[in-house]
């Protein structure tokens, strides 16, 4: 009896699940981690580098918000690290740094937090870490995945045509050569495993990749379905940078309450031939016309989507899909049809800027169809990241020991 109970205790430790980033309430806008790039992008930072998150509050309540840190394994389960072992100092501490949005028809406070800083004084280990926002009762605000490497293995990416002459025309393969330098790898098939991120999205990776063998102290991965993508088509986009006038993508704009910009009506390219038209694939950038603080001084806009349906088209439910709001779906993305103007339609609030976007179709199961409308193709060009997990026999955490990024821009056979 008494070792049934034991076994009781120690099974919920063992069947521990994947962590979900949680999307924020309505009154939370503008989630962005800013790394060495304009825009917002998927946070992949080098130990001891740092860290900066921002966000909008749009109640104007001046609340106090708190942050937390946490260490997960490569599959994203908790790790058994304690809060000393992979941190410097303490986290669950208030968000010192604010301010209030100056000439804006839309009242926000716009927060930062860097880490790391004087209570958080660094991250100590490499690894997958998932902030957490919390109010001051502390509830569960919103949380956001980011990933700490060490450079220790060179990773070379490379971009081909798929080998499957089935999807020839419609997919790309990812081929790697992870180059160990200063590191003894063993047993590289269970210790080893490779993650594949396509335009910044962890919701499509391809993840648990292992090692088809080894040369020398480098790791060959040339698979010929296992890591491939659908190419997709380039993002459209718009411009409200002045909110006053009619920018790149948006047919007229509206002032109300706040300012209203209804964007050109887009059309069905799945059937069309493709297109070369440059993006930052999926991402967006926070700007402003003769502004010296976007961050406070851009307004809050009515973006109004525009899509004309077709009939395939008319029993799938359709949403629009960016990296703007962390690649969510769910009712504030759905488009509808407007009776009146005879097209699909959805409004969005976001924040003065450029931005990407595309239309996809979500099943009924749930899984994206992100081809339906857009289309699938090889030409497409598609920012990939390789990031690459060792745990060591007897290691009781994953390490990222390297982090390779490569465009099909030059995509070969």
């Amino acid at each position: 009896m008494l070792k049934s109970v034991v076994l009781f205790c120690i099974f919920p430790l063992i069947c521990l699940s994947q962590v979900n980033e949680l999307a924020p309430p309505n009154y939370i806008k503008t989630i962005q981690f800013k790394g060495n790039t304009p825009e917002t992008q998927l946070p992949i930072i080098r130990l001891g580098e740092q860290l900066v998150l921002e966000f909008d509050v749009l109640n104007g309540n001046e609340a106090n918000y708190y942050y937390k840190i946490d260490h997960f394994n490569f599959d994203w389960t908790p790790s058994v690290l304690a809060k000393s072992e992979f941190m410097d100092g303490f986290d669950n501490q208030r968000i010192r740094d604010y301010e209030n949005s100056f000439n804006t028809y839309q009242i926000y406070s716009h927060y930062q937090l860097t880490v790391p800083n004087d209570q958080t004084r660094r991250l100590k280990v490499s690894g997958n870490y998932l902030l957490s926002i919390f109010n001051s009762d502390d509830e569960l605000v919103f949380s956001r995945k980011f990933m700490v490497y060490e450079a220790i293995a060179a990773v070379g990416l490379a971009v081909k045509r798929s080998r499957d002459i089935k999807y020839i025309e419609e997919k790309q393969n990812i081929e790697l050569i992870v180059t160990s330098n200063n590191l003894q790898i063993n047993n590289p098939t269970n210790t080893v495993r490779a993650v594949i991120v396509q335009n910044n999205n962890l919701n499509t990776a391809i993840s648990n990749l292992k090692p088809q063998y080894t040369i020398g102290n480098q790791l060959i991965y040339k698979y010929n379905a296992e890591s491939s993508f659908w190419g997709g088509n380039e993002y459209l986009f718009f411009e409200n940078k002045d909110v006053r006038a009619a920018n790149t993508g948006i047919r007229s704009i509206d002032l109300q309450e706040l300012y209203h910009n209804y964007l050109f009506t887009n059309v069905e390219r799945a059937s069309k031939p493709y297109t070369y038209n440059p993006d930052i694939n999926g991402n967006y950038v926070t700007t402003l016309v003769d502004a010296k603080n976007p961050d406070i001084e851009a307004d809050y806009v009515w973006i109004h989507f525009s899509l004309l349906p077709i009939e395939a088209l008319s029993t799938k439910n359709i949403h629009v899909y960016g990296n703007f709001n962390n690649y969510v779906i769910d009712e504030s993305t759905k488009l509808t049809y407007n009776e009146q103007y005879r097209v699909l339609t959805c409004s969005m609030l976001l924040k003065q800027g450029f931005y990407n976007y595309k239309y996809v179709v979500v099943n009924a199961d749930g899984s994206l169809d992100e081809g339906a409308i857009s289309g699938n193709f090889y030409q497409t060009e598609n920012n990939y990241k390789a990031i690459i997990y060792y745990r060591d026999l007897g290691a009781r955490y994953d390490r990222i020991i390297g982090v390779g990024e490569g465009s099909s821009i030059n995509i070969s056979n």
